[in-house]
């Protein structure tokens, strides 16, 4: 029995489905990378944003055409769409076989099977369940990369966001399973460990009544294998110095964090229902900075909130010039169903959102270019990530950088280097986002 799989969203998303790979192989189910010589398809949706939902629904209608076309007899919408909208996809949409909700992907195999049969299965859990053992998973993107789910859902209840409707309460998973994961992870391959939740910075505060990062940090880099960790989704107020310097003193934490601010007005935070203020975000970066002067960090914003006045607007743009980030990406205001900020008066016409989008990226794509102007001629670690045969070049990514999200370094090399490997390069040009390497000396420092 052959299975389609595509999985749809972030990074979150895409442990959840090479989990539930694992447990369809383990089941019997052969995975293809053809739609049209698959049994059956699962589409692991995402409904974070309207145009993510857009993505999601689009998707699940052709593929659905394969059960006229190719050999499918059973279609399954799992993930977030199909946990916020299974009513409106059994109502409006006939064509899906099955719904799992994103508290039910450990019951795959079952849903598959009763879909292959015809019952129409909508299988769904409390959001309050997280399931636990599935430490296996079946690797779906760079064989060197391993996201690490830490926890799941999230307590903060932003006004703009409807995760906590599709993901539920904060809930940890326990040191011990993600260290037996994050093992697993390397035994085949795996040597870049990326930490990922809705909220790294709370893990364990449910399970232990503290923040326990710090430690899981401390435990996972004892792992031999393991080259580098990287943290993503930090929330700003919830950094403690300890953090700080815990990534300061182990040699296999990236000097890298991504801390999503959202905005930089105080107006407009306290109305997305942030827990910082404009003074408390410049003390946060300050502090990082301070014990982590190479410190590269991300953030994310989002342009045109409801009632952002022009000089709201332009106080962002002052701030992201005054900041400096390292790297940065914008969201324009997305009114999602069931939030509060969607029922706020004073929306935005989608042109003025996608214009302050734009005007926040030329700021910040010029403190990019410039950043990696002051980079030519330093000496930098990479981890290499592939080869472009096209253009003889290897493709790496320096501490600074996350796969798949930010810039990366190219150089050649006379002889093969495989992926995983950490090379010493000196940087001779920047292009944009992207540097230009050269190896020197003994190219392989792990």
């Amino acid at each position: 029995m052959q299975i389609y799989f595509v999985s749809l969203g972030c990074d979150k998303n895409l442990v959840d489905s090479e989990k539930m790979l694992a447990l369809l192989n383990r089941a019997g189910y052969e995975l293809t990378d053809d739609p049209q010589q698959a049994d059956a398809i699962v589409v692991n949706t995402c409904a974070f944003i309207h145009d993510a939902k857009q993505e999601s629904i689009e998707t699940l209608l052709e593929l659905a055409e394969y059960k006229k076309s190719g050999r499918c007899r059973a279609l399954v919408a799992a993930g977030c769409l199909a946990e916020r909208y299974r009513d409106e996809i059994r109502r409006e949409m006939p064509e899906v076989d099955g719904i799992m909700g994103t508290a039910a992907y450990d019951s795959v195999p079952e849903v598959l099977e009763q879909a292959l049969r015809g019952g129409h299965p909508v299988e769904m859990r409390e959001l309050s369940y997280l399931p636990a053992g599935l430490t296996d998973r079946v690797s779906s993107g760079l064989s060197h990369v391993g996201y690490l789910k830490i926890s799941e859902g999230c307590n903060k209840n932003c006004s703009y966001c409807a995760i906590p409707s599709m993901r539920g309460r904060y809930r940890s998973v326990p040191i011990e399973e993600l260290v037996e994961e994050a093992v697993k992870l390397t035994a085949r391959g795996v040597s870049e460990l990326v930490l990922v939740a809705q909220e790294t910075t709370l893990y364990g505060i449910d399970l232990y009544g503290e923040k326990k990062l710090p430690e899981l940090l401390t435990r996972l880099s004892r792992i031999e294998a393991v080259k580098w960790i990287r943290i993503l989704y930090c929330y700003p107020e919830e950094i403690t110095e300890e953090l700080a310097d815990t990534v300061r003193d182990n040699p296999k934490l990236c000097h890298y964090m991504d801390l999503p601010i959202q905005h930089c007005n105080d107006e407009i935070l306290k109305k997305m229902g942030r827990l910082t203020t404009r003074e408390q975000l410049t003390e946060k970066i300050n502090m990082l900075r301070s014990k982590l002067p190479d410190i590269s960090l991300r953030t994310t914003l989002i342009s045109g909130f409801p009632g952002e006045t022009q000089a709201q607007h332009e106080e962002c743009l002052a701030f992201v010039r005054e900041m400096k980030f390292d790297r940065l990406g914008v969201f324009p205001y997305s009114p999602e169903e069931g939030t509060r900020a969607a029922e706020f008066g004073e929306q935005l016409e989608d042109d003025i959102k996608h214009a302050r989008a734009d005007a926040i990226m030329e700021v910040q794509q010029q403190v990019a270019f410039d950043k990696n102007e002051m980079l030519v001629g330093t000496y930098m670690e990479a981890i290499v990530d592939g080869y472009l045969p096209e253009e003889d070049m290897y493709v790496a990514r320096t501490y600074r950088d996350a796969p798949d999200i930010d810039g990366c370094v190219f150089f050649h090399a006379p002889y093969e280097i495989l992926s995983g490997t950490i090379v010493s390069l000196v940087i001779i040009a920047a292009h944009g986002y992207d540097l230009v390497g050269q190896l020197c000396g003994e190219e392989c420092v792990e």
